[in-house]
């Protein structure tokens, strides 16, 4: 499986989780302060709507990123304000949309071609995996207020490889400086191979499930809660700062917060 068809398989997964939701539910509060459900969907659709530009049309997505403050709060209200405006009907039709055109337009760039993005231009490649990332977030807070358990397939391996990829952004979030030591991940797959990085004498390792580790660095729930172990004390540490997203971390989740059945 390519990312592109994983980012699709995701978007199916989510779009079939808010069908046929009632007023009520789309009210509902998600575990991320004063976010409905309605918001997430918002969020989502402001996010996939700046991929789309920038895979498609790269000057007008710099033109638009010249004219945003440095308020990232302000930005994410501000990008998801035309969207929540809508009824839930009209939001639906928008994001369905909006998903279709930004994964059809990343698809249509070269491999070897770089998009415009919020700091540095990444391969196409990246950013759908990143699109990942969002989706599985944001996904999560929905199936939280909606009491919903989501199954997970191997494709999940897109958004272990990006959260070690950008395993630095923990740190940059607090303005703390990455350390140079070498890390080692260790990841097991929803169909039980193993996923490896880094050198294998590396004294700092992360070692548990995908579907862990991708809560984990989308700070859906507290490392403690987790099936995600760490050796050494950078490691350690890591686990409650990790992150696979720019811009502030957030609260998280506390932990307790939620009861995880894989978690002994």
């Amino acid at each position: 499986m390519d990312v592109i068809t994983a980012l699709r398989a995701t978007g199916d997964d989510f779009d079939r989780m808010i069908a046929d939701l009632d007023d009520a539910a789309w009210s509902l509060p998600t575990p991320s302060p004063g976010w409905t459900v309605k918001h997430q969907v918002a969020h989502l659709t402001a996010i996939f709507a700046m991929a789309g530009l920038a895979a498609a049309d790269g000057d007008r997505f710099r033109a638009m990123m010249s004219g945003l403050s440095d308020d990232f709060d302000a930005n994410v209200a501000g990008a998801m304000a035309p969207h929540l405006a809508l009824d839930t009907t009209e939001l639906v039709n928008r994001w369905q949309m909006t998903k279709a055109t930004s994964i059809g337009a990343l698809a249509a760039v070269p491999a070897d071609a770089v998009v415009p993005w919020l700091v540095n231009p990444l391969p196409p490649s990246v950013l759908a995996s990143a699109g990942m990332m969002e989706l599985f977030g944001h996904g999560q807070d929905v199936a939280d207020a909606l009491g919903v358990h989501r199954e997970w397939d191997d494709r999940l391996g897109f958004l272990v490889g990006f959260a070690v990829r950008t395993k630095d952004f923990g740190y940059l979030a607090r303005g703390e400086e990455p350390p140079a030591d070498e890390f080692r991940f260790e990841i097991t797959a929803p169909s039980g191979k193993r996923w490896d990085f880094g050198p294998e004498d590396a004294a700092q390792r992360v070692t548990g499930s995908a579907e862990d580790f991708c809560l984990l660095v989308t700070r859906r729930r507290h490392h403690t809660d987790l099936d995600v172990r760490a050796e050494g004390e950078l490691a350690t540490r890591w686990l409650e700062i990790a992150q696979a997203y720019r811009g502030p971390a957030g609260e998280g989740r506390r932990p307790g917060q939620f009861a995880l059945s894989n978690v002994d």
